[in-house]
């Protein structure tokens, strides 16, 4: 992974849920302390490509936008699926998080974690969980030098795990660190799937089902395998696709919703909840007006550790 994509992706995702908390009501999604982390000049430069693309989604519209502040407020509300998405999938695993401490998991580990917050948002949720933060150190060499200016100290609770998996594995990673093999984590696993083999996949689910005890959780999101069929994969989730596959990251991979339930058992995982797009509709995005809605194709799986 190369420094300069690792920390652009980081920044973006933290972009879009710092838009959205400064911008929106209701929130979806409030991650108030997102836009800390974001360079002035990285929001500039993210705020003026997205609204210029608004001349390829409709150039219609476009011609007769006004302001820049207007293409970018259309685009991250109707064209763009992954603000959505974004949003969705963060405020699904941070409720399976809090449902999964009353049961009892004491760990949280956030894979891919990027320029997360929760650390440094939810103090009263340290008083009951260890946080592991596991990226690429690349990512969290950048993430270590926004905290630093930001100010912010960190808790003693909050550990950072840097992983390069082409040269060691999860568990590997996580046992350098003060997690705790028989103590049930919780695993938040997002945005990744898509552009991982279904080989790398499973590695990685197993890998969790190994390193947690019965009652450790997995949460998860996937494409269906529409997605992947001409015709058929929704106009926002195609140019998704296109956009990963002209940065060199392509979306390859989907999952049979109906098949999921035993490809997971197959692996000592049970799937506790599997969440549709109609599903995302209703949940967080039922009732708005401003545009935000369910990204097509997208689910939100939540696992157990059998």
């Amino acid at each position: 992974m190369k420094e300069k994509k690792a920390s652009f992706t980081a920044t973006l995702m933290a972009y879009y849920r710092a838009y959205h908390a400064m911008h929106e009501t209701p929130k979806i999604f409030d991650d108030f302390l997102a836009h800390r982390l974001v360079k002035e000049e990285e929001r500039a430069s993210i705020e003026n490509q997205i609204a210029e693309s608004l001349k390829l989604f409709d150039s219609a519209r476009a011609a007769s936008c006004l302001d820049r502040a207007t293409a970018l407020r259309w685009m991250m509300r109707e064209a763009l699926a992954a603000p959505s998405l974004i949003l969705g999938r963060s405020r699904y695993s941070e409720d399976s998080l809090e449902n999964s401490v009353l049961q009892g998991v004491q760990q949280y580990v956030i894979l891919g974690a990027g320029m997360d917050t929760f650390a440094f948002r939810r103090p009263e949720m340290l008083e009951k969980l260890q946080v592991f933060e596991v990226d690429h150190p690349a990512t969290q060499a950048v993430k270590f030098h926004r905290l630093a200016q930001a100010g912010w100290e960190q808790p003693e609770q909050l550990h950072f795990v840097p992983v390069d998996f082409e040269k060691e594995s999860l568990a590997e990673a996580l046992m350098r660190s003060p997690y705790d093999p028989k103590i049930p984590g919780f695993f938040s696993w997002l945005g990744v799937t898509y552009y991982l083999t279904r080989d790398a996949i499973f590695a990685t689910l197993r890998a969790i089902a190994g390193i947690s005890p019965p009652g450790g959780t997995v949460v998860f999101d996937y494409m269906d395998t529409d997605a992947f069929v001409p015709g058929r994969v929704a106009r926002r989730v195609d140019m998704i696709q296109k956009s990963a596959r002209q940065m060199g990251e392509p979306m390859i991979t989907g999952f049979d919703p109906p098949s999921l339930t035993a490809e997971l058992a197959s692996i000592g995982l049970r799937l506790h909840e599997d969440l549709s797009p109609a599903d995302i509709q209703e949940r967080y995005f039922r009732g708005r007006t401003d545009g935000y809605r369910a990204c097509e194709h997208a689910h939100f799986a939540w696992a157990l550790v059998e």
